[in-house]
């Protein structure tokens, strides 16, 4: 009997593959390794490069520039993550921090790492692909937005806004608890 094998390759959006080609190919591989212990102010078990919002670092001349955007032009986490990454950066022993905060392209849920998103669901947010690609234009709210906790569809939405606007509020008919839904954009 003739077995075949079947390799399965893992999928990604091109905005995602670029980003990661970009991130592979920069000569600042230490700095980026620095600033991988950077956490999301608002959701602390992701870094800003897991969430998306780290696009780029450089070192030019005499100082570090620092490329980050934002999840929404709004997002008041913005001067934290600054902050914190000019921390980083000064403790590693960097003496001149530039972050610089780029609108477009608009960040996007492509940008999350498969990482990031094992890490939502273990914070007890349910990732953006937890849910059907209709669930944020149904107008009812059972969305079948899958459950962080025990994983069930059988979800109905609460509130179309969660604890930040880039989420919802949806609770789980199965195991009864309340979860955020980070929204696909």
């Amino acid at each position: 009997m003739n077995q075949s094998n079947t390799v399965t390759i893992p999928l990604m959006t091109e905005a995602r593959y670029q980003r990661e080609r970009q991130r592979r190919n920069s000569e600042c591989q230490e700095l980026w390794r620095v600033l991988d212990r950077v956490m999301d102010p608002e959701i602390p078990a992701l870094s800003l490069w897991d969430m998306g919002v780290l696009q780029d670092v450089e070192s030019c001349e005499d100082r570090v520039l620092v490329t980050i955007t934002p999840t929404y032009s709004g997002c008041p986490a913005m001067d934290q993550m600054r902050d914190d990454i000019e921390d980083a950066l000064y403790r590693h022993g960097v003496a001149r921090v530039q972050v610089k905060t780029r609108l477009a392209p608009a960040w996007t849920t492509d940008w999350m790492t498969d990482k990031g998103r094992d890490q939502l669901r273990a914070f007890g947010i349910a990732a953006p692909d937890d849910a059907p690609e209709h669930a944020v234009d149904d107008e009812t709210p059972e969305s079948q937005v899958k459950c962080p906790y025990c994983r069930s569809d059988n979800t109905t939405r609460v509130s179309e806004f969660g604890s930040t606007a880039c989420k919802a509020l949806f609770q789980c008919q199965d195991c009864l608890e309340a979860f955020d839904y980070f929204k696909k954009i």
